[in-house]
């Protein structure tokens, strides 16, 4: 039986996708994962090179893509299962040939992809890349899914926005983690800008787009069509105030911190109780609020909510705030390697 999947992504709605198929599959084979992003070569092309000539800051930032972002949030959704996994990013013209290379590097047993088929137009990992994958592999290659086939209901398309939301809340929730880690140490103190900055994300993109619409929306429908879960959904938003609370006691000890190393201990323990808290709360947003929405919310229900979610994914019907908060994800995954 496999026991190690290479997993091709590349942020596309079917990569979000592909993403939970490899989890559920990791998981029913006691197998680990390893994610694989390819990145294009933007200095070998004339506009890159001079973009890296008249703006070397500007490049580095082009140059590293989305990778790191799509990793980080698929390495989440294994952490959320301690489903072992690693994660790795490539830089070439030929996507498919760097997916082998990764595959035969890592050990891996089999290859677990998508395809867009002849409609994929989205990043690198086009329909043509899956075909040759499968021509030139040694390995054998499990094709989970296909965009020209694919027609998800209104439920899955919201299903699958909201996991992947909750999967950058939780790369987020990760870094501020690791740097409690740092800070319980006797060694230098982590980046505390960069720390300042992952709780800048956790009070913009969370408090202000993804807790409102699930309350507005999720949510109040939920409670609606099944009373039965209004208690769960009060806890719920409760739980969302109390991380704004909590969020903000993180950012008092940051200061304090920042005057007095001798508060790093404090700092530590404000950012160990948020973490704590947010894994708990996704977990069971994830574990009982979404199959509990999937059994009792109907159609109409559904597409209300993919509309409403679909607009923090949509750059086009969400306008600049959903780019600016994208591009602050990026550029925090791209500080915070994988």
């Amino acid at each position: 039986m496999y026991r190690h999947l290479l997993v091709p992504l590349d942020g596309s709605a079917l990569s979000i996708g592909l993403v939970t198929q490899a989890v559920d599959f990791a998981r029913s084979l006691g197998a680990r994962i390893t994610f694989f992003s390819a990145r294009g070569d933007l200095g070998a092309s004339g506009d890159g090179a001079l973009l890296r000539s008249l703006e070397p800051q500007d490049f580095a930032e082009a140059a590293a893509g989305e990778a790191s972002a799509i990793l980080a949030k698929a390495v989440a959704a294994a952490g959320a299962f301690a489903i072992p996994c690693a994660a790795v990013a490539r830089t070439g013209p030929r996507p498919y040939e760097l997916i082998l290379d990764v595959a035969a590097e890592q050990g891996c047993d089999l290859i677990f992809m998508a395809s867009h088929g002849h409609k994929g137009l989205k990043a690198l990992m086009l329909g043509s890349q899956t075909q040759k994958v499968l021509a030139h592999s040694t390995l054998p290659v499990l094709v989970a899914s296909v965009e020209s086939n694919a027609t998800g209901s209104a439920a899955d398309v919201a299903i699958a926005v909201i996991k992947d939301e909750h999967r950058a809340i939780a790369a987020v929730i990760r870094g501020l983690r690791d740097a409690a880690t740092r800070l319980r140490t006797s060694g230098p103190l982590p980046d505390l800008d960069f720390v300042g900055q992952l709780v800048r994300y956790i009070q913009a993109f969370p408090e202000v787009l993804h807790h409102p619409k699930e309350e507005q929306f999720l949510f109040a429908r939920l409670a609606a069509r099944h009373p039965e879960s209004a208690p769960l959904i009060a806890q719920l938003r409760a739980e969302h105030s109390e991380g704004s609370a909590q969020i903000q006691a993180v950012e008092q000890a940051l200061v304090a911190t920042r005057h007095n190393d001798g508060q790093r201990h404090a700092l530590a323990a404000a950012l160990e109780a948020f973490a704590e808290a947010q894994w708990r709360h996704l977990s069971t947003e994830e574990k009982l609020i979404l199959p509990a929405a999937r059994q009792h919310l109907d159609a109409a229900d559904w597409q209300a909510i993919a509309d409403a979610f679909g607009r923090n994914a949509q750059v086009r019907v969400g306008g600049e705030q959903d780019e600016a908060f994208k591009r602050m994800f990026v550029k925090l995954m791209n500080a915070t390697p994988v």
